[in-house]
């Protein structure tokens, strides 16, 4: 196969294009820490961060379920369990992009550093949970929440009250769609013994618990904001998520899952990409 159609295989398998959901939050870390926007020095390591960790971070997850991606129907056509890649090319990938966040890690402090094992333990655990627990949506939601705690490492060399509260809002707003993504595959982890918060509380519980988790995001937004000496424009700017969440579960239901795609990827990623504009608005501002 020629090199240029394998990259393409594993930039799919990977899905590069929801860099999206965390870039814009490691972007807002740095710009807060900063106070306007960082060095070029970091921003170019932090960006080589966080596609070098979200690339291995799917790379595990893909090799640690291929067996269970190859049983499922919505997910037997990826490119592992389709035979489009090896296990040793993903295990290629995947050791490098660890080599590549070692040493943005290193270019920018000793902080950094010290956050690299505790990142790479996140990515490695996460697969694993579904077999044995339903908190794997939150652990999910971990492995992006810390893309702003990383960017006010970066910035500072210490962390704070505010880049924390930030690691658990986007937690528990990744959590919260995850829930409903999870709903696609509620039958086979019926079937094959695995957890999710679907599976354990039901269709109206768990979009119920979905709500709870947004709503803690935005709790938790609302707190940051005296925190990080934010103005009005970043309360427009939770104004705006808030409505996007309400409107994200309005048109998810119980009896009609239709609709899970365009509330996993177009919403999420426009509440991403508003959190950015809005804090920095705010900041620069």
């Amino acid at each position: 196969m020629p090199l240029i159609s394998k990259i393409k295989i594993l930039l799919e398998m990977i899905k590069i294009e929801h860099t999206v959901f965390a870039m814009p939050f490691l972007y807002s870390g740095a710009i807060l820490a900063a106070g306007g926007i960082p060095s070029f020095h970091i921003l170019t390591w932090i960006t080589i961060g966080i596609i070098s960790a979200r690339t291995a971070a799917m790379g595990l997850n893909r090799l640690i379920d291929r067996d269970i991606d190859a049983k499922n129907p919505r997910t037997s056509n990826r490119a592992l369990p389709a035979g489009l890649v090896s296990i040793g090319e993903v295990r290629a990938l995947v050791g490098v992009s660890l080599v590549v966040l070692l040493i943005a890690a290193v270019m920018l402090n000793w902080l950094c550093i010290a956050l690299y094992p505790f990142a790479v333990a996140l990515f490695v655990v996460y697969p694993y949970l579904k077999r044995y627990t339903w908190l794997s949506h939150i652990v999910l939601g971990m492995t992006l929440g810390v893309a702003p705690l990383g960017a006010w490492a970066a910035v500072t060399g210490s962390l704070a009250i505010v880049p924390v509260l930030l690691f658990l809002a986007v937690t528990f707003w990744v959590a919260g769609f995850d829930i409903i993504y999870a709903y696609q595959d509620l039958e086979f982890d019926k079937s094959f013994g695995l957890h999710s918060i679907p599976k354990r509380f039901g269709m109206q519980g768990g979009l119920l618990m979905s709500s709870m988790f947004h709503g803690l995001m935005i709790i938790l937004l609302l707190i940051t904001m005296p925190l990080a000496n934010l103005g009005m424009v970043f309360m427009a700017g939770v104004a705006v998520i808030a409505a996007l969440l309400a409107y994200e579960h309005r048109i998810v239901k119980p009896d009609n899952l239709e609709k899970v795609g365009v509330a996993f990827f177009n919403i999420n990623a426009v509440i991403s990409v508003s959190f950015f504009v809005f804090i920095a608005t705010d900041v620069l501002l």
